[in-house]
């Protein structure tokens, strides 16, 4: 009899205890596995930068607010040692994601890429601006690299040419990339850029990659119509074969840093400045701009012909009115510049 009791009360027990052990599981479960991110879109990117703590990821998710219990999320990152393998980066949440696939993507580093774009680049503080806005350099400290002399020597630039070593495209970059390494990564896509068949193209026509792309540059500020663009390079590259000053409009918006400007007036002309090809011979010291590959490509293959002078065409079409003599040029200008005026196009 006394067995019997014995018996029930193990049994009793063992109830008990499973209970509160399923129990406990259940919670477990919940903490670890029931969904814990709640977006209001799909995705959502978040970015922890580069020598964050566990507490300042914790502060990051309460300032996002997108997880719906931060303390279950923080019980299952203490439990999977997250805290000691805290990674910079760009994180893709999903909706619905449990702590514990959230957990295991950050403990992995399994951050994301981003696609990092430039265009319609004029100077440097603009290209440095622009890729701080992408990834966690500021533009402080890629400016601090466009400034540093020996540096730019070192990689075959100057402060007037480095912006010839970036070619407009979308590349891929991990989010935490720093000054340097985005620095590196432009220098080795320029290289795979200026391919054997672009060097042999440029060294025929006796210029160099930097030349190249600052010829580019002053002719992609001449026009937007791509189906022009190799005639102007024919027209530059025979104004240089010939010892005549370029007189390019841009290089003196370039050097006024205004490029808002519609009508170059004489004294204008007269800025100091080494950009200025009405009063200096030859290309300018670099680019006016990041010009596009399109733009290069029409140095590379200019057309060849025996024009020396292009004008915009009066009817504001975009195009412009070329010459091989200076008597049909002025003519040209003359009807340009009687279409501003009538238009009321002072400057």
């Amino acid at each position: 009899m006394q067995d019997h009791k014995l018996i029930k009360i193990i049994l009793l027990l063992l109830v008990i205890v499973f209970f509160f052990v399923g129990l406990w599981g259940i919670g477990t479960y919940k903490k670890a596995y029931v969904p814990n991110v709640k977006l209001i879109k799909k995705e959502k990117a978040i970015h922890i930068p580069t020598g964050s703590t566990y507490e300042d990821v914790l502060k990051i998710f309460e300032k996002e607010k997108v997880l719906v219990n931060i303390q279950t999320f923080d019980w299952a990152a203490k439990r999977k040692n997250y805290p000691r393998h805290v990674h910079p980066g760009r994180y893709v949440l999903k909706n619905r994601m449990s702590n514990n696939q959230l957990i295991n993507m950050l403990r992995s580093g399994l951050q994301k890429p981003v696609y990092v774009t430039f265009n319609n680049i004029r100077f440097l503080e603009q290209l440095a601006l622009s890729i701080s806005k992408q990834i966690e350099a500021d533009s402080a400290s890629i400016m601090a690299l466009f400034r540093n002399d020996s540096f730019l020597k070192e990689h075959g630039f100057n402060y007037y040419t480095v912006k010839a070593m970036f070619i407009p495209d979308s590349y891929e970059f991990w989010w935490n990339t720093d000054a340097l390494g985005f620095f590196t990564r432009m220098k080795k896509e320029y290289e795979k850029f200026w391919s054997e068949e672009r060097l042999n193209k440029a060294s025929t026509i006796g210029l160099s990659p930097a030349e190249v792309s600052t010829m580019a540059s002053i002719i992609e500020e001449e026009t937007r119509k791509n189906d022009e663009k190799s005639r102007i390079a024919g027209v530059y590259i025979n104004r240089l074969e010939k010892g005549i000053r370029l007189q390019a409009d841009p290089t003196i918006k370039y050097a006024m840093g205004n490029f808002n400007v519609s009508r170059i007036l004489k004294h204008q002309l007269e800025v100091e400045s080494p950009f200025n090809t009405y009063k200096y011979a030859g290309l300018p010291p670099g680019p006016i701009r990041i010009p596009s590959i399109v733009s290069i490509d029409a140095v590379l293959d200019y057309e060849k012909h025996d024009y020396l002078y292009f004008c915009a065409r009066a009817d504001f079409s975009g195009y412009h009115e070329f010459a091989k003599s200076l008597e049909q040029h002025n003519r040209n200008a003359r009807l340009y510049q009687r279409a501003l005026s009538r238009r009321r196009i002072y400057r």
